[in-house]
């Protein structure tokens, strides 16, 4: 199922300029990654967030940042190749600025490097001396997904279906859309921790610690401004 528009009961009533400059600057620096030629993966490794550097505190590798947590942040802004970029900007164009409609833009700004962080460390818990650095925007879109499926829960999502050799466009639930994709990052993380996986290098546990913090922050900040309407009311 890959989304193409969305639609919610309710149009979106500012303009998303966050979503845009973070798109923009995940492709810009794609691009940069591009220009790099062999020096990349020297690039990837020093900037992407290593779960053993962020266990000891150390960089492990020549021109890692200082102090090396920034690579929570830095590694959000990284990805390996057409389609990894490609796919989140997709998903973060698609749900998004309607979020950002929602929280506000500076709100929507800190939400989505916040659930990056989070997702970058529950990779690190859920394997703290790895020396694999994970990266890709994919954590803090996933806490993007939750917080729409909080805000959004009966929009509908013009979906490009693919089902075998056949292939059709469809209008699909937004609840239906992200909770299979929720349930298959689950069991793809747990898949990973039996003995017959040797693991598929994507970061399914960055996934779920970015939804959770998503769903989690976005449920507690629907509270809030119910409290607040009831307040001055």
């Amino acid at each position: 199922m890959i989304p193409i528009q969305d639609s919610p009961l309710e149009p979106r009533r500012t303009f998303p300029v966050v979503m845009l400059l973070l798109t923009a600057a995940n492709i810009a620096l794609f691009a940069y990654e591009l220009s790099l030629g062999p020096n990349i993966g020297c690039f990837v490794r020093a900037y992407g967030a290593m779960p053993a550097e962020i266990t000891t505190g150390r960089g492990l590798v020549p021109g890692a940042p200082s102090p090396i947590y920034l690579t929570l942040l830095t590694s959000m802004f990284i990805h390996g190749g057409i389609l990894h970029v490609g796919g989140n900007m997709l998903f973060l164009w698609v749900f998004g600025d309607n979020v950002e409609d929602a929280l506000g833009h500076l709100v929507f700004l800190g939400f989505y490097l916040f659930c990056g962080v989070i997702a970058g460390l529950a990779q690190v818990v859920a394997n703290p001396f790895s020396s694999v650095p994970s990266i890709g925007a994919s954590g803090a879109i996933a806490g993007v997904l939750a917080a729409y499926l909080v805000l959004f829960p009966d929009a509908t999502v013009r979906t490009l279906l693919l089902v075998g050799p056949f292939i059709t466009f469809t209008r699909i639930s937004a609840l239906f859309m992200i909770g299979v994709w929720i349930v298959l990052q689950l069991a793809s993380a747990l898949l990973e921790l039996t003995p017959v996986t040797t693991g598929s290098g994507v970061a399914f546990w960055a996934h779920l610690g970015g939804f959770g913090a998503g769903f989690l922050v976005t449920l507690a900040w629907r509270g809030l401004m119910r409290e607040r309407r009831v307040n001055s009311e």
